[in-house]
């Protein structure tokens, strides 16, 4: 289940999903490599290898439907929460474990 929040609104989200939240935002802001702000293909799909993806391609693509509102081809900071909620709802509870191996 994910729950999708303002960064306001977090009184009512359990503090793992809220851990689990800022570890993927984390991960995604370590993968801009070129520190211009903005993850590319590139730089998401090895966000989704980190998590062990079986299929990093496939999970890129489907992200950057969800999350590239713009259309850019590339995910700005406005539109890392929509990155980070398509991760959540593909790793229900899972991100702390693929994070660990």
């Amino acid at each position: 289940m994910v729950f999708f929040f303002s960064k306001r609104d977090t009184k009512n989200v359990p503090t793992s999903l809220m851990a689990e939240r800022a570890e993927l935002l984390s991960l995604f802001k370590r993968c801009d490599v070129n520190k211009d702000g903005k993850l590319s293909k590139e730089e998401v799909k090895a966000g989704f290898q980190r998590l062990q993806s079986r299929f990093p391609g496939f999970r890129t693509h489907r992200a950057f439907k969800v999350a590239d509102k713009n259309g850019d081809g590339f995910i700005s900071e406005t539109e890392l929460d929509e990155l980070v909620d398509f991760v959540l709802d593909c790793y229900e509870g899972n991100v702390a474990l693929r994070l660990m191996k």
